[in-house]
């Protein structure tokens, strides 16, 4: 095994390490109706860690279903947004029958964080997320994307925060092209932002 390989499984063996600390300590929370909720949050949160440590050593071409992906990115995030006292959203999916994307499991759950969290900071309530052939559709109800930013929207650091952020698109459209697919943005008709991923 390459210095290399050895040094990235070391790196993801010491993540999980904390990722379990935080497991275990959420456990012992758990006894307590007081933190139970947030045990249950922080249960969440290691194990999304945990999968996405995973993804980095286990970058395999097999297929993975869509429905248990949205429901983890759902939940990651409603954690998310409830902890920083910011309004849940509410998430609809219209999903063809086990719809299946190439790739791995916690990449594909980076991609959908991103994008709802995307969302959410952009002032969206309610996403929509349709997927039918090879095309999957995330839509929101918040006042879209500028017209100044739309052709520069999957770049690094382009964001309409005001803190130095506008890593998440960048993040969906090098995980979306790592899977042979494409991604494209665009404004509704009727307002919001839709997120088209060609597969």
């Amino acid at each position: 095994m390459a210095l290399a390989d050895l040094t990235l499984e070391g790196l993801v063996h010491d993540l999980n390490n904390v990722f379990q600390t935080i497991a275990e300590s959420a456990e012992l929370l758990e006894d307590d109706p007081k933190w139970e909720e947030m045990a249950h949050k922080l249960q969440r949160c290691a194990g999304h860690g945990h999968r996405i440590a995973h993804s980095i050593l286990e970058r395999n071409r097999s297929t993975t279903e869509l429905a248990p992906i949205l429901q983890n990115a759902s939940h990651f995030c409603q954690d998310r947004l409830e902890t920083a006292n910011r309004p849940k959203m509410e998430i609809c999916c219209d999903l063809q029958p086990e719809f299946r994307l190439k790739g791995d499991e916690a990449e594909w759950e980076r991609v959908f964080v991103n994008l709802f969290l995307n969302s959410a900071q952009a002032g969206a309530r309610k996403i929509r997320i349709c997927a039918h052939d090879n095309k999957i559709v995330v839509s929101d109800d918040g006042p879209g994307i500028s017209e100044e930013l739309l052709p520069r929207i999957f770049e690094p650091h382009v964001s309409t925060k005001s803190i130095i952020s506008g890593l998440g698109l960048n993040v969906v459209k090098s995980i979306v092209e790592q899977n042979s697919g494409s991604v494209s943005a665009e404004n509704g008709p009727a307002g919001g932002a839709i997120f088209t991923l060609t597969l």
